[in-house]
């Protein structure tokens, strides 16, 4: 039996889900939830075999969500599901952890499937999604991003959603001179001319989600 826990924000594809799975007699769905901090406090104890895990929730970015249950270190298996076809941030949930990326208009047949085969330990990434994966790696070894430190990329974020240089200083424990010298750097490489087009670019290459730039943007 393949003990099974949904998360998903959207009640009527959760439900769907629900519904479909419970008519299989090999799988038993033991918990649903609806955001990140749902999952983070229950996943723990209930400890699935495999997580079918919505890549974009309201409060919590899907990617952060495996790396908090990797950290935990349980037997869990995670599945991610979006509907949002960016190659940089499924290349990111399989790097943070994920077993399997399924697209939501993928077949029962191919969900069933692919849960059966990780929880049978297997990671699972069907054609449709490989293909994507490879695609964004392409794209990262000719991204302009490549020309940014990890301090730099850290910065950027910040600036995407909207943080000030005092704000940026202290969320990353530094000075304001050097948030400063980090930006200029940052503009510079990138050939932008301001912190919006700073905040466009990190939306573009997926560093941030459209909600997180929105603020700033007004």
């Amino acid at each position: 039996m393949i003990r099974l826990a949904i998360v998903e924000d959207h009640t009527l594809v959760r439900q769907a889900l629900r519904t479909l799975l419970e008519q299989r007699p090999d799988i038993q769905v033991i918990g649903e939830y609806s955001d990140g901090k749902q999952t983070l406090a229950q996943i723990p104890q209930l400890q699935p075999d495999v997580l079918l895990l919505d890549l974009l929730l309201p409060d919590m970015d899907g990617v952060e969500i495996i790396q908090q249950i990797k950290k935990f270190e349980l037997p869990t298996r995670i599945i991610v599901l979006t509907s949002h076809y960016n190659d940089i941030h499924i290349l990111q949930a399989v790097k943070a952890g994920a077993d399997s990326c399924l697209f939501k208009d993928s077949s029962p047949q191919e969900l069933i499937e692919t849960i059966s085969s990780v929880a049978q330990g297997k990671s699972s990434i069907p054609a449709t999604v490989s293909s994507r994966i490879l695609r964004a790696i392409s794209g990262q070894e000719k991204s302009p991003l490549n020309a940014l430190t990890p301090r730099e990329r850290e910065v950027l974020i910040c600036l995407a959603h909207g943080y000030s240089n005092r704000k940026i200083a202290t969320e990353l424990v530094i000075s304001e001179p050097t948030v400063r010298t980090h930006i200029t750097s940052i503009l510079t490489k990138l050939q932008l001319a301001d912190r919006t087009q700073a905040a466009l670019f990190a939306l573009q290459q997926g560093l941030v989600r459209i909600e997180d730039v929105l603020g700033f943007l007004d």
